[in-house]
């Protein structure tokens, strides 16, 4: 699918921002200026995220990340997703190895998250519940406090990041409708087909994230050939956006020994 809104700036070696699920590009706000400077930086909005048009049949978000990147001719690329979009870049190291030269996660490993943890389990049924009762705004409250962690309240966070983070899941989701299909169709096998993926893979991790998205990320670490994690102080689920100098300094260091 080469109809996903995206931004596409700066030249050189391509390198793709995706966002995580139910926020938009924007999310890369701090990171696209300072990375177009010495790459080609790609950031769409997933399918019925942001943007970009909600799906119509059946879809895989990888296959749609590869036809993009195949109507841009870009060879492969460095992925770097947060959360969902880690997922998608791992899931497309899995389905379109062709396409990816490395892969950057934060917060999460392949398409097939295990959650366990209670407060993760909670955050995610309160969210769910607010969806199915049609309840936008209980939704994106819900939502929104992944961004906190178990260990803090939104109130913690800077009041920017809170409101960006809210304006773009509002957006999102105010796309869709409780009673509407799950057009998605899952990648299967992808923890024991990770051992495969023969690219370097680097985790930037929120080191207050849930204990269950970052056991995710750092399993992915460990299972490649080429893994290696970090974690970013005073940080959750999105390190870019809460402390973006030194996720932006982390991503460069990585991208220089590439």
């Amino acid at each position: 699918m080469n109809d996903l809104f995206r931004l596409d700036s700066g030249a050189g070696q391509p390198l793709v921002l995706l966002h995580g699920g139910f926020l938009d590009n924007r999310m890369w706000d701090d990171q696209i200026p300072a990375l177009a400077a010495r790459y080609r930086v790609i950031a769409p909005d997933a399918r019925g995220h942001g943007r970009s048009a909600n799906a119509t049949g059946p879809f895989r978000h990888t296959d749609d990340l590869a036809a993009l990147l195949r109507h841009l001719g870009t060879g492969p690329a460095i992925l770097v997703g947060v959360s969902m979009g880690a997922s998608i870049a791992v899931d497309t190291a899995l389905e379109h190895p062709e396409l990816v030269s490395a892969v950057v996660v934060s917060g999460a490993g392949t398409s097939e998250p295990n959650f366990t943890d209670p407060w993760t389990i909670r955050t995610w049924t309160a969210w769910q519940s607010g969806m199915a009762a049609g309840d936008l705004n209980a939704a994106v409250e819900a939502f929104t406090l992944f961004a906190a962690g178990p260990h803090r309240t939104l109130d913690d966070l800077h009041p920017e990041v809170v409101g960006r983070l809210r304006e773009m899941t509002c957006g999102t989701l105010s796309k869709h409708t409780p009673d509407e299909p799950d057009l998605r169709l899952p990648v299967h096998d992808t923890w024991n087909r990770a051992a495969k993926i023969d690219v370097p893979v680097l985790a930037i991790n929120g080191a207050i994230d849930s204990p269950d998205h970052l056991g995710m990320a750092e399993r992915l670490t460990h299972t490649v050939a080429d893994g290696h994690a970090i974690s970013i102080d005073q940080t959750a689920h999105y390190p870019n956006m809460e402390r973006p100098d030194v996720f932006n300094k982390a991503l460069e260091d990585f991208l220089r020994t590439l």
